[in-house]
């Protein structure tokens, strides 16, 4: 007779593979690309300029509430410094934008020469 060996074979799916992959790469330590780190210079040009927009704008509104409430609430005594309360509150809000755009300007001034440099990499890369 002849003599047979008892083997065992075993393959993955390409979908097996890609889930395994996908859980590796979770655990290797990151590499962070330059197509990445320019996607993230370019993120953060912004980040300063809409907390500071928002905050302000946050503030603006809360301002005319409160100068609405003393001006219809507590009219007495109130009226006057409601109405100015109100209007300050009010050039708050509309400097919001405004001030969004100057610091988003400043940020990219700043960090242009890097941006342009990771540009010029990956063009002449390709």
């Amino acid at each position: 007779m002849e003599d047979k060996k008892d083997t065992f074979t075993y393959t993955y799916s390409s979908k097996e593979q890609e889930e395994i992959q996908a859980i590796r790469k979770k655990y290797l330590p990151k590499e962070e690309d330059k197509m990445e780190q320019l996607r993230r210079l370019d993120r953060g040009a912004a980040r300063k300029g809409t907390a500071v927009s928002i905050t302000v704008g946050v503030l603006g509104c809360l301002l005319l509430g409160v100068g609405m409430c003393c001006s219809m609430v507590w009219m007495a005594h109130w009226f006057i410094p409601g109405i100015i309360l109100g209007i300050l509150g009010m050039a708050a809000i509309a400097l919001a934008y405004p001030l969004y755009n100057h610091i988003t300007k400043k940020e990219r001034e700043k960090i242009a020469p890097q941006i342009l440099k990771l540009t010029e990499e990956l063009a002449d890369s390709e």
